[in-house]
Parts: C-alpha cells; structure tokens; sequence
C-alpha cells in the first residue's frame, strides 16, 4: 500500500518524490516533442545542412543528434531540480533540528519549575512537621503534625502523577486512545471550570501507537491553549474515524487568534510536525462557536495482526 509522501518523508513509500516524477515527465514530453518536431520539419539538416542517405532519412536516424541533445538539456536540468530539492530539505531538517531543541529546553524548563514549585515545597513541608514531630511533646501536637504530613505526601503523590502524566500519558496504556481523550477533556474540565463537550464516533482501536500518541499530544496542545489563552468558557472536542482518515477537531468561544492570523508557538510547531510524519496536515482558523479552531487530519490503515 502507498503511503502519501509529506514534507518529513518527501519520498513516500515509492523512492521518488512526486516532484521529481512530474520533472521526469517533462524531460520525457520534450525529448518525444523534440524528436517529432525535429522529423517533420528536418531540422538537422536545417542546422547542419548535411546530405543523409536514403536509408538515415527513412528512418529519421539523421535527427538523433538534435534529440540527445536536448535529452542531454533534460537530464542536467533534473539533476539541478534535485540538487535544489536536497538543499531545500537540508535547510527544512537543520530549522527541524534548532525547533526540537528549542522545544527540548522548553520542556526541561518548565519540568524544573514544576519540581521546584511542586516537589520541593512539599518535601519542605514534610521536612518541617518532621522535625517538629522530633520535639512535640503532647498526642494533640503528634497528630496534627501526623495529619499535616500525610496531606502533603497526597500532594506530592498528585504532582508526581501530573508530571508523569505529562512525560508518558499512562491512560493511553490503559484505556485505548478514546478513553484517554476523554480523560484529558475531563481533567481539563475539572481544572478550569471549562464546559467541554466530547464527541467520538468510529472506531479507533488498532491505528498503531505513532497515531495514538500524535492525536493524544495535539488533543493535550490544543487544551492546554485554550486553557491558558482562550480565555473560553466552552470548548467542543470532536474525534472521528471515517474510512481511511481520522480527524480530531478541537473548538471554542475564545477569543480567537489574533487579526485572523494564527500565530504558532513551539507547541503547535511541534503538533504540525508529528501531523506531517504521518503524512497528515494541521490546521487552524475560526471556529462556529466565535474563537479557534484546531484541525488535525491523518490518513489510517489497519494494524496488521502481528503488529498488533
């Protein structure tokens, strides 16, 4: 099965790029042009002015020079197409490289904070009623300081889980790929007050895990804009497979992007790409509700039994 070429695997499944294909086409159209034009009209001996032989006229062998040439022309200018495609690719993989960077130190920065923020403050407070338990000398003192500690070990606990939640969303382990979406438009839910309507129809089980961690981390970008830029008070979640496609589409009231032009940060930089490696597309503009719209469109094929 053909797999659709994109702009991380240029080649597709085929070996060529669909760019190169239409270049060989043209080489191909003006050699056949070249040879008719050059056996109706006799240009060669046009050019030339020689005398051919009745047997080289017959069978317009007299032409070939004229028409090599030309094919000549042809293959040096496909070869310079592909010299210009190579370097477009390496410009387009170094600006890869400097974003996966960028979105790297992103992600260590804001794991730093939340260990800092999170962890530290509770393994203070643990630290402290500990050492105060070392000098209390009453029950009620003992227990207050027993019942501090174990409110904040709960905490911990909870931002250790948020923050492997986000290195590793465990539910897509555990629940398949619809109960996590869910899970996330609920926890969103739960945190913001949000009103987040969730509508998943097809089916989704054995779409591979490269497709379910791609929609599950754009489900999870989506979100977390709304969350912190919206400013909305209702958002609609919609995930559906029809045929060979799988589209999840991510709506709210917000306040929408910015004079219509979207304006893409690392997230959805790093989204459009996991969108690209399987040879899919994201989109984004406004949405019927009044503010953005996110669309995320990838081709599916079924997971064969072994792979499974």
């Amino acid at each position: 099965m053909r797999h659709p070429a994109s702009p991380s695997d240029p080649l597709g499944a085929t070996g060529r790029s669909p760019l190169a294909r239409n270049d060989l086409r043209w080489v191909g159209v003006a050699t056949l042009l070249s040879w008719c034009l050059a056996s109706a009209f006799d240009l060669q001996e046009r050019i030339a002015g020689l005398s051919q032989s009745l047997r080289l006229e017959l069978w317009q062998v007299d032409e070939l020079p004229l028409v090599l040439t030309v094919l000549g022309g042809g293959v040096a200018w496909y070869a310079w197409r592909r010299w210009q495609e190579t370097m477009a690719l390496l410009a387009r993989n170094r600006e890869l490289a400097l974003q996966l960077i960028e979105v790297q130190e992103r992600e260590r920065l804001v794991l730093a904070r939340e260990l800092h923020d999170e962890l530290a403050q509770h393994c203070t407070a643990i630290r402290v009623e500990a050492a105060y338990l070392q000098h209390a000398d009453n029950a009620t003192a003992l227990k207050a300081s027993a019942s501090s500690i174990s409110a904040s070990s709960r905490q911990l606990l909870d931002s250790l889980r948020g923050i492997l939640r986000r290195l590793r969303p465990v539910e897509l382990d555990e629940l398949g790929l619809e109960g996590a979406v869910r899970s996330l438009a609920l926890r969103c839910a739960a945190r913001t007050g949000l009103q987040c309507a969730v509508d998943i129809s097809g089916r989704l089980d054995g779409l591979g895990a490269s497709i379910d961690m791609a929609v599950y981390r754009v489900a999870q970008e989506a979100l977390s804009n709304v969350e912190r830029h919206a400013q909305a008070r209702q958002a609609r979640l919609q995930l559906r497979r029809q045929g060979d496609a799988l589209e999840l589409r991510i709506e709210d009231d917000g306040c929408g992007f910015a004079a219509g032009r979207p304006q893409r940060g690392l997230g959805l930089l790093g989204a459009s790409e996991r969108a690209a490696q399987l040879g899919g597309e994201l989109s984004t503009g406004a949405s019927p509700l009044g503010g953005a719209a996110l669309c995320l469109r990838v081709p599916v094929w079924p997971v064969a039994e072994g792979a499974r």
